[in-house]
């Protein structure tokens, strides 16, 4: 099974798509406070009061605002992260030299998945603008921006193959390539180095549940520290695009810092660390599981 790449990406694939199914559901209302802080800093004090004023404006459900668009976001950046990660691997040791068994350092493999990040991002960047206008919708139609109508995910559909065609739904994608990219290298790095840390000369294969969440919580921070920034003007490019025409990368950024300031591009930070443990814990937790579960059930036959 091991010599079979068909298979190998098949069960990357699958395990990827299974962790990213329960990110999205252990995740998802702590991404929607960070949208929100994101895209209209100044309607919040903090985490807590972005909270408690989503609840009483919209209850409960407004958490879950976009989780839709965002099972299928993170399902298929997941997807097909986890399946170009074990070829990039590959690409790796054909690059430095190493056998195709060899096990790669920890860098090597922070490399691997950098370089996974750029093919998942164009499955990641569609979903996640119309994960972003939901998560948002509310804010937009109280500061008159746009009109109640667009309260549906197929309505947002419309929306933008109407006004920008099949190519807007990659509007924010320079932005998404700009966080992925770099933002994945400390994801995989971080992760890896904890594992190694947990490991502690044994086998990373042989770590539990415990570790495993751990680590992948410290790969979830690691991710947010570097990324943050350029992930709050993308928010910002893929909501405000709604309403009008909207500057690109550069432009937003500019705008936002010489009207508001630096210390705006990290509104919201506080949700996402939050986040990252129980989110990106479980979704290593459920991709190492299921993978290990998957390739025994292979390796049977």
């Amino acid at each position: 099974m091991k010599s079979n790449p068909v298979i190998q990406a098949a069960i990357d694939l699958t395990a990827g798509a299974l962790g990213g199914t329960v990110c999205v559901l252990t995740g998802q209302p702590f991404d929607t406070v960070k949208v929100k802080m994101q895209t209209f800093p100044g309607l919040y004090k903090g985490v807590t009061d972005c909270c408690l004023k989503t609840y009483s404006q919209v209850g409960l459900r407004g958490f879950y605002k976009g989780t839709g668009p965002a099972l299928m976001a993170y399902v298929a950046e997941n997807s097909v992260l986890f399946m170009c990660y074990g070829f990039c691997q590959q690409f790796v040791r054909q690059v430095v030299g190493l056998d195709k068994q060899a096990r790669l350092s920890d860098l090597q493999t922070a490399a691997a998945g950098s370089l996974a990040s750029t093919f998942a991002a164009l499955a990641l960047c569609p979903t996640e603008l119309v994960k972003c206008r939901l998560q948002t919708m509310y804010e937009m139609e109280v500061s008159g921006k746009i009109v109640k109508n667009h309260n549906t995910v197929w309505s947002v559909v419309k929306g933008i193959l109407r006004k920008d065609g099949p190519l807007g739904f990659y509007r924010g994608l320079s932005s998404t390539l700009l966080q992925e990219v770099p933002g994945y290298f400390f994801f995989f790095g971080g992760y890896e180095l904890s594992r190694s840390f947990f490991a502690s000369g044994r086998s990373k294969d042989e770590l539990g549940p415990v570790p495993l969440v751990l680590s992948g919580g410290i790969a979830g921070v690691c991710l947010w520290l570097v990324i943050y920034p350029v992930d709050c003007i993308k928010s910002r490019i893929q909501v405000l695009s709604m309403s009008g025409k909207q500057a690109r990368f550069i432009g937003t950024l500019l705008s936002v810092v010489e009207s508001e300031g630096i210390a705006v591009l990290y509104s919201g930070l506080a949700a996402s660390m939050i986040r990252a443990f129980p989110a990106n814990g479980s979704l290593f937790l459920a991709y190492e599981y299921s993978r290990r579960m998957l390739m025994s059930q292979f390796e049977a036959y």
